[in-house]
């Protein structure tokens, strides 16, 4: 019998029934990349890639119970968070993260579905922003989330360059502000690091209406990056061909903003 030591990862997120995002998007997205995927699930979502049905967060004395037995057994080398739903379940986690000292984190800040349904109160959002953020070591808001914790329209790279450092000093170590809601053919991630240095990540812009799910997916390749010993550097511009290459590669599933193919760079994935 052959055995193998594999790296072990974590995403603590909704549950998506339609399989596109959430946890669904992270779990496949890790075990694409050969890394084995935990999960702690936040709260449930009736959803397709139509848009989101009904949500149930997941009560408080679950949310710790799944950590607690995760933590018990598993070696956990990088986690990542997704959709919390409100000020409740993003504290629970907050306070999870700290009891088991659970780093590297990413932080994804998910705030609206794809399709437009809101996936956050205003409580939590500033709970994200005022006890999460600090505790991130990196942070992954698109655009419309960036403004949100900026507090201003983000219209111009200098815009993109402020919210940036702000977002870093409410804490965050290292942060990206994706640029996939930006016009145009060539899309542009600004990245700043801990250390201050910066760097854009160009891409070309797909137009497709299959992207259900790309925040989650980006996030968790870099987190399955991290798990397998990358830095943080390495881990975001690995996780960006990710997703580039994917893009790539369509399937047809669903009738509105269908998923990304998950497995479209197995070719390239060691």
């Amino acid at each position: 019998m052959n055995s193998k030591k594999v790296p072990e990862a974590l995403t603590i997120a909704g549950s998506d029934s339609g399989g596109g995002a959430g946890m669904q998007a992270d779990i496949k997205t890790m075990q694409e990349h050969h890394v084995f995927a935990t999960n702690v699930v936040v709260g449930l979502t009736a959803q397709n890639t139509l848009g989101v049905q009904s949500v149930l967060p997941t009560p408080v004395e679950m949310i710790n119970a799944q950590f607690n037995s995760l933590y018990d057994d598993f070696d956990i080398k990088a986690a990542k968070t997704g959709a919390l739903f409100d000020q409740k379940r993003v504290e629970a986690v907050v306070a999870n993260i700290n009891k088991h000292n659970i780093h590297p984190i990413v932080v994804d800040p998910v705030m609206v579905a794809k399709g437009g349904a809101r996936l956050l109160d205003d409580s939590g959002i500033d709970t994200i922003i005022n006890k999460l953020m600090p505790i991130a070591d990196i942070v992954t808001p698109n655009l419309p989330e960036a403004e949100v914790i900026y507090g201003k329209k983000i219209e111009t790279n200098d815009d993109v360059i402020a919210a940036a450092a702000h977002i870093q000093q409410l804490g965050a170590k290292n942060v990206i502000i994706k640029g996939g809601h930006q016009q145009g053919d060539t899309l542009s991630d600004y990245v700043l690091l801990e250390s201050g240095i910066s760097f854009t990540i160009e891409s070309k812009k797909y137009n497709t209406i299959r992207k259900h799910g790309t925040g989650d997916t980006l996030s968790s390749a870099i987190v399955a990056n991290l798990a397998k010993g990358a830095s943080i550097k390495e881990a975001i511009i690995e996780g960006k061909r990710y997703i580039d290459t994917i893009l790539q590669s369509e399937i047809i599933v669903g009738h509105g903003h269908g998923p990304l193919n998950h497995w479209g760079a197995e070719d390239e994935i060691r």
